[in-house]
């Protein structure tokens, strides 16, 4: 019996210390001691200032009469998103759990340089140890986090954090416009997910998302009920009248639906829907109208209810408009196929005007998304082979559209979206993609085999000053020197990477959907490689370039790493039914709302 014993003790010592390191493994750039510090406010209490204009609400300049309704008629079903997933071994758990924990551990290294840097203030200068007022000086980054603090479990920091909200007074701010899209994804949606997922446990973030929600209505008080989306809200504190602007952002007028349309969910007034719902009726009705029937230009004349820009593209500008069809149909429960047939009426174009297959050393079978601009009869037809980090939402957005419009030919698009951004992360020095860059793009999408000459010859026309550079291939090779190109990129206009979450979003979603663990994979290459480079004594940086090993770092840290890119990091390492797509919907800044059921 003695023997017998003895030889259990090697292999019960090997599992002793192979949990250890499993569990005890700090994530790049080392552990940074995490302790719980008073709430109290240091620097930016809210309180009245009687020399400061604060909102209230005058009788309305352009009335609605008749409100248009949430639709009543009953919900039709939407199809499963998520993979029947099987479960896992205890191998796999140990070792998804070790990066979940070290993606954890990064998101309380920042919202510790936070709180004790910058609570209270919209985002923290992680460099230097400031602070930035961005976005109305509501506190941007407490509010954005309040759903990331949930789903990380740290409910402690939560409660701490709700005591804040409480404080902040969103009846005022210095700025002299409101961005009224950035106050809706990132305040309302963030008081909205927190509420959604407690269950409506504290009353005060329905309350204070009716603060901002009414604050945000007013913008709405214009001659033809389209907001002024760079609000002069004191004109409106006056009593005096605004108007929608003639160049407004697409993404500014059409990524308002699922906060406003929550809102009317919740408290049963119809106004908020209501709101939102007109500027669809008009997207609709101008959808098949623009130079490109099915897509709307990046400029919209909100006044007149023009669409002639000539620029078209899903990335920067429009991204969220496209992003929220699919998303609205579920929220409403597919009672009306208005947004279906939005989405139908924008994809085909989306596929056969704006994606193109880049010419890779490997053959790479990848998509990405690029631009067209019709002013001349010349270029209708030509795309700007324009990769850009923002446009890495599509591959999710048609994953899910694959899913709940039942359009299954379209799944691998997304993949081939989705393998693409990753693609553009592998090949950079620092494993991070640039903000934007430049790409050699197959003449055939089918067959496209690497050729070094055409490589060569767009690099030499990407060149601002190409005309003076000699047309040979020696040419070609000294601006591939000079400018760090990997195989295929022909220029990167914007070598920055800004805590951007979109690439991870679509590769959360695509594992989801698909359940394919290459998906984890790759968000464990880039987790590693963000953090290692942008960690600061603070928390997270932005940083300058990422063709460099060593980029520097810049003293910038938006909201959106805790609310979106951190989440979607956590997430995907976390198990399935945590923020199952199958019930909620996230909006453009990754705040969960509740399907309705």
């Amino acid at each position: 019996m003695l023997l017998v014993r003895k030889n259990y003790v090697l292999p019960t010592l090997v599992l002793i210390l192979t949990t250890y390191f499993l569990f005890s493994t700090l994530p790049p750039g080392g552990e940074v001691p995490y302790v719980t510090k008073s709430s109290e406010p240091n620097k930016a209490e809210s309180t009245k200032d009687d020399n400061r204009i604060h909102w209230s609400k005058h009788p309305e300049q352009h009335p609605i009469v008749d409100y248009i309704s949430l639709p009543t008629s009953s919900p039709s079903p939407i199809p499963q998103i998520q993979y029947g997933f099987s479960p896992e071994s205890w191998l796999d758990s140990l070792w998804r759990k070790k990066k979940r924990n070290a993606v954890k551990e990064a998101f309380k290294h920042a919202w510790m340089g936070y709180k004790d840097n910058a609570w209270l203030r919209d985002e923290l200068s992680p460099l230097s140890g400031g602070y930035r007022t961005s976005f109305a000086g509501w506190a941007a980054t407490l509010v954005d986090s309040l759903d990331s603090l949930l789903i990380m479990g740290l409910l402690d920091e939560f409660e701490e954090a709700l005591r804040a909200v409480e404080r902040i007074d969103f009846s005022t701010t210095e700025s002299i416009q409101i961005n009224v899209f950035e106050t809706n994804i990132r305040y309302l949606g963030g008081l909205l997910g927190a509420h959604d997922l407690t269950d409506g446990k504290y009353p005060v973030l329905l309350k204070k998302a009716t603060e901002i929600a009414e604050f945000l209505y007013g913008s709405f008080d214009t001659s033809n009920r389209m907001p002024q989306s760079r609000w002069e809200w004191t004109r409106s504190a006056a009593g005096l009248s605004i108007q929608p602007s003639g160049n407004t952002i697409l993404a500014e007028l059409g990524s308002l639906n699922l906060e406003f349309t929550r809102m009317s969910q919740l408290t049963g007034d119809p106004k908020y829907f209501d709101a939102i719902q007109r500027i669809s009726d008009n997207l609709e009705t101008a959808q098949k109208q623009t130079q490109v029937p099915g897509l709307w230009p990046m400029l919209v004349d909100a006044q007149s209810l023009r669409f002639v820009d000539t620029r078209f593209t899903i990335g920067g500008m429009a991204d969220s408009t496209y992003e929220y069809l699919p998303k609205e149909h579920m929220l409403l429960q597919a009672r009306t196929p208005q947004y279906q047939r939005m989405y139908e009426l924008a994809i085909t174009p989306i596929k056969e005007r704006l994606l193109f297959r880049p010419m890779t050393k490997d053959g790479d079978d990848i998509l990405f998304s690029g631009n067209i601009n019709v002013a001349s009869r010349s270029s209708q037809k030509k795309i700007e082979p324009q990769a850009e980090h923002l446009k890495c939402f599509l591959g999710g957005t048609v994953g899910i559209g694959a899913k709940v419009f039942n359009r299954p030919e379209e799944l691998s698009v997304a993949r081939k979206l989705t393998d693409g951004c990753i693609w553009a992360y592998d090949i950079m020095p620092t494993g991070i993609m640039p903000e934007t860059l430049y790409l050699s793009p197959c003449e055939d999408m089918s067959d496209c085999q690497w050729d070094e000459q055409k490589w060569h010859r767009d690099i030499r026309n990407r060149s601002p000053k190409h005309s003076n550079i000699a047309e040979t291939d020696a040419a070609a090779k000294a601006l591939i020197e000079k400018f760090k190109l990997p195989p295929g990129v022909t220029e990167i206009s914007d070598p920055r990477y800004m805590l951007r979450p979109e690439a991870i979003e679509s590769v959360f979603i695509m594992y989801r959907i698909t359940g394919d663990k290459k998906y984890q994979d790759a968000a464990w290459r880039m987790f590693k490689n963000i953090e290692k480079t942008t960690r600061t004594k603070y928390a997270h940086a932005a940083i300058n370039d990422v063709r460099k090993t060593k980029p520097a770092q810049i003293d910038y840290m938006e909201s959106f790493w805790l609310a979106e890119t951190l989440k979607y990091f956590y997430l995907i390492f976390s198990e399935p039914d945590l923020i199952s797509l199958d019930e909620y919907v996230l909006n453009t800044e990754a705040h969960p709302f509740k399907r309705p059921s």
